[in-house]
C-alpha cells in the first residue's frame, strides 16, 4: 500500500481521475479504454504539467527544431510548448477520439499537427524529426510488467518496435526525450543499447517525488558505464533466471492503481 500521498503528488493536475480508474491493468493498454476515456476526459497531464520541466527542455530543444510527439494524449504540454515559442509540433496518439478532440482545440496554432498512428509504424520518412519527445506513453505501454528487471519478451518486443521506428524517424544529432517516473537501473536496461546509436543522458525534476527525463542523442556513442550494463545484460540474459522471493517488485500498474485510488 502506498503512503496517504494525493494522486497530484504522483501525476500532475487532473480533477476527475477516479472516475476513469479502469477495472484491469490491461485495459491500460487497449484503445477502447482510452477512447471512451477522452470521450469525457477534459484534460489529464501524467508527471506534472509542462511548467514542471520547462527548464529541462529548453536546454534540448531549440524553438525551431521539429518536434515529434508520442501518444500525445489530452494532456496540456503541446498546447503549452506551442505558447513558449515552440511551433513546429506534429501530435500522434492511436486513439482517433483524443486526436479529433485535440485538433479541435488546436485549431488556432498553425503549425501544430495532430494524426492518428501506431507508434510501433510511423508513417513519416527516416530523419524527419530532430526531437521526438514522449511523456508516459511508455509506462502505458508496461502496465502488465511485474518484474521491472526483466520485462517479459513480449512487451520488450513492443518497446523494440516503438524504439527502433523512433531511431529511423530522428535526424543526426536529433533528441529522443521520454520522461517518466521508472529510475535509471530499470529504464536504462531498455534505451542504453548500441544498436539504437545514441548516447542516454538523465535528468530529474519534481519536488519530493522525483521523475525523470531521459535525453538519447542520436549517433552518439553509450557511455562506457551505459555499454557495460548492457554488456551484463546481454550475459544474464543468456544465463538461467534467478529465483524471487513471494511479492518482490511492483509492476506499473499497481504503482498507477495505488496512486490513482489514493
Amino acid at each position: 500500500m502506498f503512503p496517504p500521498i494525493h494522486l497530484t503528488y504522483f501525476f500532475g493536475q487532473s480533477t476527475d481521475s477516479m472516475d476513469h480508474l479502469p477495472d484491469e491493468n490491461r485495459r491500460y493498454k487497449d484503445v477502447d479504454y482510452w477512447d471512451e476515456r477522452y470521450r469525457v476526459e477534459q484534460s489529464f497531464d501524467w508527471f506534472g504539467d509542462f511548467s514542471k520541466f520547462k527548464h529541462l527542455l529548453e536546454n534540448l530543444i531549440n524553438k525551431d527544431d521539429s518536434i515529434l510527439v508520442l501518444g500525445c494524449g489530452n494532456s496540456s504540454m503541446s498546447g503549452e510548448m506551442y505558447d513558449a515559442g515552440y511551433r513546429r509540433i506534429t501530435n500522434i496518439d492511436y486513439s482517433s477520439v483524443c486526436v479529433d478532440a485535440m485538433a479541435a482545440r488546436h485549431a488556432h496554432c498553425p503549425g501544430m499537427t495532430w494524426r492518428q498512428m501506431d507508434a510501433r509504424q510511423l508513417d513519416f520518412p527516416d530523419a524527419s524529426f530532430d526531437i521526438v519527445l514522449e511523456k508516459a506513453t511508455l509506462d502505458a505501454m508496461l502496465v502488465e510488467e511485474k518484474d521491472p528487471w526483466k520485462v517479459s519478451p513480449q512487451t520488450a518486443c513492443l518497446i523494440h518496435q516503438v524504439l527502433k521506428e523512433v531511431r529511423r524517424a530522428l535526424r543526426p544529432r536529433g533528441r529522443f526525450l521520454s520522461l517518466t517516473f521508472a529510475q535509471p537501473h530499470f529504464r536504462k536496461l531498455l534505451y542504453a543499447r548500441r544498436e539504437y546509436r545514441w548516447s542516454v543522458a538523465q535528468h530529474t525534476y519534481g519536488d519530493g517525488f522525483h521523475y525523470f527525463l531521459y535525453a538519447m542523442t542520436a549517433g552518439e556513442e553509450l557511455s562506457p558505464e551505459d555499454a557495460a550494463m548492457e554488456t551484463r545484460r546481454l550475459e544474464e540474459a543468456e544465463a538461467p533466471p534467478p529465483q524471487m522471493s513471494s511479492g518482490a517488485g511492483i509492476g506499473f500498474f499497481q504503482w498507477m492503481q495505488g496512486a490513482e485510488q489514493m
